[in-house]
């Protein structure tokens, strides 16, 4: 079990903080780590590291109309026909196969697994009474870890806000959420806390408001002229918004983790975290103004949620760039959010370049992305099922980077894995390679002094994914979409990690091989 360890003593002023990140940024092109760790084994971790995968309730559940479930503002979102069409309606439908999925676990050697409860199954209103038959699956899905001995992990928000809630007031962008998502995290720690040790409130909530309050192209489809990307819609504002629903996020978060202090901790005695999206941020060009702007964009995405939970406030940049378009915090709000994290959890895939545009802050108009003063280049484009380059000496230096910046906090890596065409092959060597890269790096980062706690890989089994619907896999196992039974398959990623998990070694990618199984014949050409 992770012990209760503080944030290390915190550097006095933000000035210090910048100028950290600054020189840090300066030696990144100098100095490059190519290579993370080859030869290693489930026994070089520590003894109370966990290794783990996960799912989401809106993925992987399905059921979507039963047993009193009301439509998230994601369900809304994908019947809006902004994935290829496709929806969470019958997911890999958990919600009647979690025995089935449990067991898939074990036999993987899962130590630990990450999921999420959905709001509207749980409360249908956002508020007012429970549902009891939400409330008993989540009951029998967490006996059903704890009683084979895997870990749960479990997020309260993942993109799947009720719609009621947004119906009704605008969801995260009216403070009246602070109370709700409070009223809620209450109804789940009392209910599940006995077995569940570890909660993440929000997941990545930067790319979560970025997406759905500045640009439009995630739930709850929020945005204005001119900086919609997909279409104009007719509420939001894009100016605004992405930094007021931030604001009430982290409100959220410090008031469940004050009411799980005061009520329940002395009991339970879990641990509360928020998990963030982050890159490897890279300068575009060795210039001064790219290693500045690459500073500045990591201050926008990542800083954005950490000083507050560990300063007390925003970053310097964002208040200097947004101005009062930036909610600022009382001194009780901003005492009540400092060293409201037991830990971070970080989701980490790829990496961006980072080129400086600071000319944006010209214009008279700006959004999030224009406040920034930063253009970021991806090299795999998001709506799309290309694969990552394996670059772990990415993840390397941004745990380095976290460590140094925040003060070393207890770190989940909470998503990582390597996203290919659904039905490419159960052959995924490219994702044994990724998870092996990645793993390695993980403990080179361990090695360097970084507090890591545990490691997750996205995803146990092919999802519906929140830009690529079921075109995009990231799976350990491959759901045959085309079997009524919606069958399970594990891929050599699966067998691999569950190698490795077990004490085998990792340092030839094609060590284990599938054997061809007659009963596959309807899905053969997945192994070519």
């Amino acid at each position: 079990m992770m012990k209760p360890e503080p944030f290390l003593s915190l550097m006095s002023t933000n000035i210090a903080l910048k100028l950290t990140l600054l020189l840090y940024f300066l030696n990144l092109v100098a100095v490059r780590l190519v290579l993370s760790a080859d030869n290693y084994t489930r026994h070089d971790f520590p003894a109370d590291f966990v290794f783990g995968s996960g799912t989401s309730a809106y993925q992987w559940e399905g059921a979507v109309d039963e047993d009193g479930r009301t439509p998230s503002i994601w369900d809304t979102y994908a019947h809006a026909g902004f994935v290829h069409g496709d929806n969470g309606d019958i997911a890999c439908d958990g919600y009647h196969k979690y025995k089935e999925d449990v067991k898939l676990m074990v036999e993987t050697g899962l130590e630990a697994y990450r999921l999420s409860i959905s709001w509207s199954r749980l409360i249908p209103n956002g508020r007012g009474p429970i549902n009891p038959k939400g409330l008993q699956f989540y009951n029998n899905l967490i006996n059903e870890l704890v009683s084979n001995g895997i870990q749960p992990h479990v997020t309260l928000h993942n993109f799947d806000l009720p719609q009621a809630l947004e119906d009704e007031y605008g969801g995260w962008v009216s403070p009246k959420i602070i109370q709700d998502f409070t009223n809620y995290a209450d109804v789940c720690f009392r209910e599940f806390g006995d077995r569940v040790l570890y909660w993440n409130t929000v997941n990545e909530p930067n790319v979560f408001t970025i997406g759905g309050y500045d640009e439009g192209t995630t739930p709850p489809l929020r945005c204005s002229p001119p900086f919609c990307k997909t279409y104009n819609s007719s509420r939001g504002d894009s100016t605004t918004e992405p930094y007021l629903a931030v604001h009430h996020i982290l409100l959220s978060h410090s008031s469940a983790v004050k009411l799980y202090r005061r009520k329940y901790k002395d009991k339970q005695h879990g641990f509360i975290g928020i998990a963030v999206y982050s890159f490897g941020f890279i300068p575009a060009n060795d210039t001064d103004e790219d290693r500045a702007a690459t500073q500045r964009a990591h201050e926008f995405f990542i800083g954005w949620i950490l000083e507050p939970l560990v300063y007390g406030d925003y970053p310097i940049s964002m208040k200097t760039n947004a101005g009062a378009r930036i909610p600022t915090f009382s001194d009780r709000e901003s005492e009540q959010l400092k060293g409201s994290c037991d830990f971070i959890g970080v989701i980490f895939y790829n990496n961006i370049n980072v080129t400086d545009n600071s000319i944006a802050l010209r214009r008279n108009l700006r959004d999030f992305d224009t406040d920034m003063a930063a253009q970021l280049i991806f090299g795999q484009a998001l709506f799309s099922n290309e694969e990552y380059p394996v670059t772990p000496w990415a993840l390397r230096e941004e745990l380095n980077i976290m460590k140094t910046l925040y003060g070393n906090p207890p770190i989940f890596i909470y998503e990582n894995g390597q996203r290919t065409q659904r039905s490419s092959s159960l052959q995924d060597v490219s994702r044994v390679e990724y998870l092996h890269g990645y793993i390695g790096a993980v403990l080179d980062s361990l090695r360097d002094g970084s507090n890591i706690k545990g490691y997750f890989a996205w995803s146990f089994m092919d999802v519906f994914e929140l830009l690529d619907g079921y075109n995009a896999s990231f799976g350990l196992y491959y759901v045959d979409r085309d079997d009524p039974e919606l069958t399970r398959y594990p891929k050599l990623s699966a067998e691999w990690y569950g190698s490795f998990l077990k004490g085998g070694k990792t340092s030839v990618v094609g060590a284990i091989k599938l054997e061809k199984d007659q009963s596959l014949v309807s899905i053969g050409h997945l192994y070519q």
